[in-house]
Protein backbone atom coordinates (compact mmCIF):
# COMPACT_ATOMS: atom_id res chain seq x y z
CA UNK A 1 0.00 0.00 0.00
CA UNK A 2 1.20 3.61 -0.82
CA UNK A 3 1.14 6.61 1.05
CA UNK A 4 0.77 10.29 -0.15
CA UNK A 5 1.41 13.28 2.37
CA UNK A 6 -1.56 15.69 1.81
CA UNK A 7 -1.37 18.74 4.18
CA UNK A 8 1.42 17.85 6.06
CA UNK A 9 -0.05 14.34 7.17
CA UNK A 10 0.53 11.09 5.18
CA UNK A 11 -2.38 9.10 3.60
CA UNK A 12 -2.81 5.73 3.17
CA UNK A 13 -3.91 4.80 -0.54
CA UNK A 14 -5.58 2.12 -1.44
CA UNK A 15 -3.65 -0.02 -4.07
CA UNK A 16 -5.06 0.11 -7.47
CA UNK A 17 -7.86 -2.74 -8.53
CA UNK A 18 -7.13 -4.67 -11.25
CA UNK A 19 -9.90 -5.97 -13.47
CA UNK A 20 -9.79 -9.53 -14.44
CA UNK A 21 -11.64 -9.09 -18.04
CA UNK A 22 -11.10 -12.60 -18.92
CA UNK A 23 -13.23 -13.57 -16.23
CA UNK A 24 -15.67 -11.10 -17.26
CA UNK A 25 -15.60 -12.23 -20.38
CA UNK A 26 -16.38 -15.40 -19.47
CA UNK A 27 -19.27 -14.62 -17.49
CA UNK A 28 -21.13 -12.57 -19.84
CA UNK A 29 -23.61 -15.03 -21.11
CA UNK A 30 -24.52 -13.65 -24.70
CA UNK A 31 -27.97 -15.10 -24.17
CA UNK A 32 -29.46 -12.89 -21.98
CA UNK A 33 -28.64 -9.82 -24.14
CA UNK A 34 -30.38 -8.55 -26.93
CA UNK A 35 -28.38 -7.28 -30.22
CA UNK A 36 -29.08 -3.85 -28.58
CA UNK A 37 -27.59 -4.34 -25.78
CA UNK A 38 -25.05 -6.86 -26.80
CA UNK A 39 -23.50 -3.14 -28.93
CA UNK A 40 -23.70 -1.27 -25.99
CA UNK A 41 -21.87 -3.77 -24.01
CA UNK A 42 -18.79 -3.54 -26.74
CA UNK A 43 -19.38 0.09 -26.94
CA UNK A 44 -18.47 0.46 -23.34
CA UNK A 45 -15.67 -1.83 -23.46
CA UNK A 46 -14.29 0.34 -26.10
CA UNK A 47 -14.97 3.71 -24.46
CA UNK A 48 -13.02 2.31 -21.70
CA UNK A 49 -10.24 1.33 -23.52
CA UNK A 50 -10.08 4.94 -25.13
CA UNK A 51 -9.79 6.39 -21.93
CA UNK A 52 -6.93 4.82 -21.26
CA UNK A 53 -8.33 2.48 -17.89
CA UNK A 54 -7.00 -1.11 -19.59
CA UNK A 55 -10.50 -2.45 -19.29
CA UNK A 56 -10.63 -3.01 -23.63
CA UNK A 57 -10.97 -5.83 -26.36
CA UNK A 58 -7.18 -5.86 -26.59
CA UNK A 59 -6.84 -6.53 -23.00
CA UNK A 60 -8.37 -10.16 -23.41
CA UNK A 61 -6.48 -12.92 -24.28
CA UNK A 62 -7.17 -14.62 -27.49
CA UNK A 63 -9.05 -18.11 -26.70
CA UNK A 64 -11.43 -15.81 -24.20
CA UNK A 65 -11.68 -13.16 -27.38
CA UNK A 66 -12.88 -15.38 -29.56
CA UNK A 67 -15.02 -17.77 -26.68
CA UNK A 68 -16.37 -14.11 -26.31
CA UNK A 69 -18.01 -13.33 -30.16
CA UNK A 70 -18.71 -17.24 -30.57
CA UNK A 71 -21.22 -17.43 -27.94
CA UNK A 72 -22.59 -14.53 -29.68
CA UNK A 73 -26.01 -14.43 -31.88
CA UNK A 74 -26.25 -13.81 -35.45
CA UNK A 75 -28.84 -10.70 -34.67
CA UNK A 76 -25.96 -9.76 -32.31
CA UNK A 77 -23.31 -9.49 -34.34
CA UNK A 78 -25.38 -7.81 -37.23
CA UNK A 79 -26.03 -5.46 -34.79
CA UNK A 80 -22.49 -5.06 -34.04
CA UNK A 81 -21.35 -4.79 -37.66
CA UNK A 82 -23.94 -2.15 -38.53
CA UNK A 83 -22.12 0.14 -36.66
CA UNK A 84 -19.28 2.07 -38.02
CA UNK A 85 -17.20 2.34 -35.78
CA UNK A 86 -17.06 -1.01 -33.41
CA UNK A 87 -17.14 -2.51 -37.02
CA UNK A 88 -13.94 -1.45 -37.67
CA UNK A 89 -12.56 -1.62 -33.90
CA UNK A 90 -13.41 -5.45 -34.05
CA UNK A 91 -12.09 -6.09 -37.08
CA UNK A 92 -8.36 -3.98 -36.27
CA UNK A 93 -8.61 -5.87 -32.95
CA UNK A 94 -9.13 -9.39 -35.16
CA UNK A 95 -6.43 -8.52 -37.37
CA UNK A 96 -3.60 -7.94 -34.87
CA UNK A 97 -3.96 -10.70 -32.86
CA UNK A 98 -3.72 -12.98 -36.52
CA UNK A 99 -0.28 -10.92 -36.24
CA UNK A 100 0.80 -12.23 -32.70
CA UNK A 101 -0.75 -15.87 -33.96
CA UNK A 102 0.67 -16.27 -36.81
CA UNK A 103 2.62 -19.77 -37.17
CA UNK A 104 5.89 -18.79 -37.96
CA UNK A 105 7.69 -22.12 -38.97
CA UNK A 106 4.64 -23.05 -41.84
CA UNK A 107 4.89 -18.84 -42.58
CA UNK A 108 8.56 -18.99 -43.09
CA UNK A 109 8.81 -19.15 -46.74
CA UNK A 110 5.65 -17.51 -47.72
CA UNK A 111 5.41 -13.95 -49.26
CA UNK A 112 1.40 -13.31 -50.15
CA UNK A 113 -0.96 -10.73 -49.82
CA UNK A 114 -4.17 -10.90 -48.95
CA UNK A 115 -7.08 -8.57 -50.20
CA UNK A 116 -10.14 -8.71 -47.71
CA UNK A 117 -13.40 -6.97 -49.12
CA UNK A 118 -16.44 -6.81 -46.32
CA UNK A 119 -19.62 -6.39 -47.92
CA UNK A 120 -21.89 -3.52 -46.24
CA UNK A 121 -18.89 -1.13 -45.65
CA UNK A 122 -18.48 2.67 -45.79
CA UNK A 123 -16.03 2.44 -48.60
CA UNK A 124 -15.35 2.28 -52.22
CA UNK A 125 -18.57 -0.21 -53.68
CA UNK A 126 -19.64 -0.43 -50.33
CA UNK A 127 -17.00 -2.32 -49.15
CA UNK A 128 -14.58 -2.37 -45.96
CA UNK A 129 -11.07 -3.20 -47.55
CA UNK A 130 -7.96 -4.71 -45.46
CA UNK A 131 -4.75 -6.04 -47.02
CA UNK A 132 -3.06 -8.86 -44.61
CA UNK A 133 0.63 -9.31 -46.27
CA UNK A 134 2.89 -12.33 -44.70
CA UNK A 135 6.40 -11.99 -45.69
CA UNK A 136 9.49 -13.01 -44.04
CA UNK A 137 7.42 -14.82 -41.05
CA UNK A 138 5.61 -11.81 -40.25
CA UNK A 139 1.81 -10.70 -40.62
CA UNK A 140 1.02 -7.14 -40.69
CA UNK A 141 -2.80 -5.81 -41.80
CA UNK A 142 -3.75 -2.62 -43.22
CA UNK A 143 -6.63 -1.01 -44.31
CA UNK A 144 -4.93 0.40 -47.39
CA UNK A 145 -3.90 -2.22 -49.92
CA UNK A 146 -0.83 -1.92 -51.09
CA UNK A 147 0.71 -4.59 -52.97
CA UNK A 148 -0.61 -6.97 -55.80
CA UNK A 149 -2.90 -9.83 -53.95
CA UNK A 150 -2.70 -13.26 -54.07
CA UNK A 151 -6.25 -13.57 -53.22
CA UNK A 152 -9.11 -11.29 -53.04
CA UNK A 153 -11.46 -12.59 -50.50
CA UNK A 154 -14.91 -11.11 -50.35
CA UNK A 155 -17.24 -12.09 -47.15
CA UNK A 156 -20.10 -10.76 -45.26
CA UNK A 157 -18.34 -9.38 -41.82
CA UNK A 158 -20.42 -11.55 -39.43
CA UNK A 159 -19.39 -14.72 -41.75
CA UNK A 160 -15.68 -13.74 -41.45
CA UNK A 161 -15.98 -13.46 -37.55
CA UNK A 162 -17.47 -16.66 -37.82
CA UNK A 163 -14.68 -18.26 -39.39
CA UNK A 164 -12.22 -16.65 -37.22
CA UNK A 165 -13.77 -17.59 -34.13
CA UNK A 166 -13.94 -21.50 -35.08
CA UNK A 167 -18.03 -21.36 -35.72
CA UNK A 168 -17.55 -21.73 -39.56
CA UNK A 169 -14.94 -22.42 -42.33
CA UNK A 170 -14.26 -20.53 -44.75
CA UNK A 171 -14.20 -23.39 -47.04
CA UNK A 172 -17.76 -24.35 -45.85
CA UNK A 173 -18.52 -20.81 -46.43
CA UNK A 174 -17.55 -21.05 -50.32
CA UNK A 175 -19.15 -24.18 -50.96
CA UNK A 176 -22.19 -22.31 -49.28
CA UNK A 177 -21.96 -19.39 -51.90
CA UNK A 178 -21.28 -16.88 -48.85
CA UNK A 179 -17.66 -16.11 -49.70
CA UNK A 180 -16.24 -14.80 -53.19
CA UNK A 181 -12.52 -16.13 -53.94
CA UNK A 182 -10.71 -14.14 -56.80
CA UNK A 183 -6.96 -15.76 -57.24
CA UNK A 184 -5.48 -18.70 -55.99
CA UNK A 185 -7.84 -20.35 -54.74
CA UNK A 186 -5.90 -23.22 -53.52
CA UNK A 187 -4.27 -20.91 -50.92
CA UNK A 188 -7.50 -19.73 -49.80
CA UNK A 189 -8.89 -22.67 -48.38
CA UNK A 190 -5.56 -23.43 -46.72
CA UNK A 191 -4.82 -19.61 -45.51
CA UNK A 192 -6.19 -20.43 -41.92
CA UNK A 193 -3.66 -22.89 -41.33
CA UNK A 194 -1.05 -21.01 -41.01
CA UNK A 195 -2.06 -19.39 -38.39
CA UNK A 196 -2.60 -20.98 -34.69
CA UNK A 197 -5.77 -18.96 -33.85
CA UNK A 198 -7.36 -20.81 -30.88
CA UNK A 199 -11.11 -21.70 -31.28
CA UNK A 200 -14.09 -21.99 -28.90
Amino acid sequence: MTRRRRGGTWHRLAPQAVVDLDGFAAAIDPAKLDPDQFVQLVATLDMLGTAGTGVELAGMRTDTFTRFFARTTRAQLDALMAHPRLRHVVFTEVFRRMGLHLDQAKAADLRAAVHWRFTGGSGEGGYDRFETLIARGRCTTADHPSADPRVTITVDPVDFLRAVTGAATLTKLFLAGKVKVRGDIAFAASLINYFDLPTA
